[in-house]
């Protein structure tokens, strides 16, 4: 009996995100809730667009810094921070937790005080480009300057701070090559 009111309650509760998804994101495919999404202005996103439970996205940018591209789907409770430019192609599929972003809190340097806190350095921010069919595993963390090719595969868990050649698949921390086709 318990399964029964499980799939009730989450029938209703997708039901109602597609309703909304419809009225407040025409182009995209079902928008779970919640969505918390900063800077909204700064987002463009192809049809059937997708996101899971949770997700998180920061534009904190002056222009269009975040561009989705068609078919995306992003997983559960994932976060993208988008403060130059973060493009994501077509038909990419992201598990949950994903975390991309295209900032960091500045580094330690000559030119900068070892006591600075962190929200006090200044943001260096280089773009992040994701290609095409590309599979992203769960809990991955991609890192600002970061291109990734199309067709790739990234396992679970995976750190991303270099390039990634397109029809590869990488995993580990930090990323590496596991096979090229």
């Amino acid at each position: 009996m318990i399964k029964n009111k499980y799939l009730i309650s989450e029938f209703i509760s997708t039901t109602i995100a597609f309703l909304l998804t419809k009225i407040f994101y025409p182009k995209a495919r079902l928008i779970r809730r919640p969505l918390y999404i900063r800077g909204k202005k700064g987002m463009i996103y192809g049809e059937g667009f997708t996101t899971g439970h949770g997700c998180r996205i920061d534009l904190t940018g002056k222009t269009i810094t975040l561009r989705i591209g068609k078919n995306c789907l992003i997983g559960d409770y994932s976060h993208i921070v988008a403060h130059q430019n973060v493009v994501i192609g077509d038909n990419c599929l992201m598990a949950s937790k994903v975390f991309i972003s295209d900032t960091t809190h500045g580094f330690y340097n000559q030119k900068l005080d070892l006591e600075t806190p962190p929200n006090d350095r200044l943001l260096e921010t280089k773009p992040v480009k994701i290609g095409k069919n590309v599979w992203i595993g769960e809990n991955v963390c991609i890192l600002s300057g970061v291109t990734i090719g199309d067709g790739v595969v990234i396992g679970a868990n995976a750190v991303v701070t270099d390039d990634i050649e397109s029809y590869s698949i990488v995993g580990g921390v930090p990323a590496k090559l596991i096979k090229k086709f």
